[in-house]
C-alpha cells in the first residue's frame, strides 16, 4: 500500500482560505483527467465540502509525489504561501483518518450525518472518472461501510444536526423562535433543502429559489414556496432571514446588489406577498434586521454586507458550534471501538494482499526444489524428454498450489504479523539456497 492524502479544513484555515481551495464537479472532473495522465498515480478520490477539501492518492509501488504542491498547482496557486494550512497523512494514518471522518467523529457538528453522503459521493464521482483503484475502492467502501455502523449502533447527542440544522436551531435561540418569519432559501441542493426543511419545521415563511432551467425538475420540501432564483433581489426586501447554499461559480449576493434593493425596502418599493410580486410595501418588515447566512463554500455572499445598515452577517466560521457533552464523550468512545475493530479488518485485508504475491512466489521455490529433489526419479522414468518435461511441469504447478493453499490458510487462521514471519522465514531460506 502506497496511499497518501493531503487535505486543508476548519480547523487549520479560515473560509476565506478554504474557499480558494474547493473543487466544483466541473473543476474537480478536470483534476482528475490530469492526474489520470501523471504516472506515479495509481488511483484518486477528491472530497470537496463547505468544511474541507482532500486529495486522496493510491501511488505506485516505490513512487512518490509532493500532494500539497500538486494540489496547488491544480489551482495554480504558489504551494509555499499555503502549505502551512494542510495537513498530509500517509497510509495507516491515512486509512484511520478516512474511517473517522465517515463516521461523522471529524466533522464540525460531531456524528453529522451529511459526510456520510460526501465521502460516498466522491467514491463515486472518482468511479465515473475511471480514476480509482483497488486499494481506494476497498477503502472508501469500508470507510462508509464503518460509518453506517456508527449511526446504527450509536446515537450521537445531536447526531442528526447539519451545517443547516446548526444554523436554524442557533438562529431560533437568538430570535426568539422562527414562527411566521419570512425566509428565503438560495439554492435547492442538499443543504439548501436541509435548511428549508428545518425552517419549516421552526414554523417559518419559506420561499426556496429555482432556477427557471431547472424549475420543472427540482423538488423542493412541500408546503415551501418557490421562485425564480434571478427574482432573489425582488424578493429579498420583504424578508427577515436569508439563507444561501449553493455551488454556483458566482456570488449570488453582493454587497452593490443588495444594497440597491435595500434602498427599495425603507422606501416602501417593491415587495412580495403570498408568493407573488406586489407593489404595496410589506410594512412588519420594513426598518427591522435582516439576518444573512452564508453555508456555502466558496461563499455565496460578499462579508462587506455586513457593513450594510440593518444587516447581520454569519458564515461557516462565525456560526458558534456547541461544546461536547459528557454524555457525547461516551458515545464518542463506543463510536471509536466499532471505528478501531473496522480499521483492523481493513488492515488485515491490505497486509494479506500485500502478502498474496510473497505466498505464491513461496509455493513457487518450493515446487521448484521438490522437482529439483525428484531429478534422479525423473530420468529413471521411460518417457521421452518432452514428456518427462511437461510431467515437471503438471507436478510443480501442482506442488505451488498444495503450498499456497498451505500458506493461505495459515494467512486466514493466523494474525498478520506471525504470517509474515513464517512468509520471510521461508525467503530466507530459499534465497540461501539459491545462493
Amino acid at each position: 500500500m502506497n496511499l497518501k492524502m493531503t487535505g486543508i479544513d476548519y480547523t487549520r484555515a479560515g473560509i476565506d482560505i478554504r474557499q480558494r481551495f474547493s473543487f466544483t464537479r466541473t473543476a474537480m472532473a478536470q483534476a482528475m483527467e490530469q492526474m489520470r495522465q501523471t504516472k506515479e498515480i495509481r488511483g484518486c478520490v477528491m472530497i470537496s465540502t463547505c468544511n474541507r477539501m482532500e486529495l486522496w492518492l493510491s501511488l505506485h509501488e516505490g513512487a512518490s509525489i509532493e500532494a500539497t504542491e500538486f494540489v496547488c498547482r491544480l489551482k495554480g496557486i504558489c504551494a509555499e504561501k499555503y502549505q502551512q494550512y494542510f495537513v498530509e497523512r500517509e497510509n495507516e494514518e491515512a486509512v484511520w483518518h478516512l474511517f473517522y471522518l465517515s463516521a461523522g467523529m471529524k466533522s464540525q457538528i460531531v456524528g453529522e450525518d451529511q459526510i456520510l453522503t460526501q465521502v460516498k459521493e466522491a467514491l463515486a464521482f472518482a468511479r465515473e472518472q475511471a480514476c480509482t483503484d483497488r486499494i481506494l475502492e476497498v477503502l472508501f467502501r469500508m470507510a462508509v461501510t464503518a460509518g453506517k455502523r456508527v449511526k446504527s449502533s450509536v446515537v450521537i447527542d445531536k447526531a442528526n444536526l447539519s451545517a443547516a440544522h446548526q444554523a436554524v436551531d442557533f438562529l431560533r435561540t437568538q430570535e426568539g423562535g422562527l414562527v411566521g418569519r419570512k425566509c428565503l432559501v438560495i439554492g435547492n441542493g442538499m443543504m439548501g433543502k436541509l435548511t428549508a426543511q428545518a425552517l419549516m419545521e421552526e414554523g417559518a415563511d419559506v420561499t426556496v429559489t429555482v432556477r427557471q432551467y431547472k424549475s420543472g425538475l427540482v423538488q423542493i420540501p412541500p408546503g415551501a414556496k418557490r421562485i425564480d432564483y434571478g427574482e432573489r433581489y425582488r424578493y429579498i426586501p420583504a424578508c427577515e432571514l436569508i439563507v444561501s447554499a449553493t455551488a454556483s461559480p458566482n456570488t449570488p449576493i453582493t454587497k452593490v446588489r443588495l444594497r440597491q434593493c435595500l434602498a427599495h425596502r425603507e422606501s416602501g418599493g417593491m415587495a412580495v406577498s403570498g408568493g407573488a410580486f406586489s407593489s404595496e410595501p410589506e410594512a412588519a418588515v420594513v426598518g427591522k434586521k435582516q439576518i444573512y447566512v452564508d453555508l456555502a463554500v466558496p461563499r455565496d455572499m460578499e462579508p462587506s454586507i455586513a457593513e450594510l445598515a440593518g444587516v447581520i452577517y454569519y458564515d461557516m466560521d462565525s456560526l458558534p458550534i456547541r461544546t461536547q457533552s459528557s454524555k457525547m464523550h461516551r458515545q464518542y468512545r463506543r463510536a471509536e471501538e466499532i471505528l478501531s475493530e473496522e480499521i483492523r479488518e481493513f488492515l488485515h485485508w491490505q497486509e494479506c494482499r500485500d502478502l498474496n504475491p510473497r505466498i505464491q512466489k513461496v509455493g513457487r521455490m518450493s515446487a521448484r526444489e521438490l522437482i529439483w529433489r525428484m531429478e534422479r526419479p525423473f530420468r529413471e522414468l521411460p518417457l521421452s524428454d518432452v514428456e518427462r518435461e511437461n510431467l515437471k511441469k503438471q507436478l510443480e504447478d501442482t506442488a505451488a498450489k498444495v503450498i499456497d493453499r498451505l500458506l493461505f490458510e495459515l494467512r486466514d487462521e493466523s494474525d498478520s504479523e506471525n504470517l509474515t514471519n513464517v512468509i520471510e522465514i521461508l525467503e530466507q531460506v530459499y534465497q540461501e539456497r539459491n545462493g
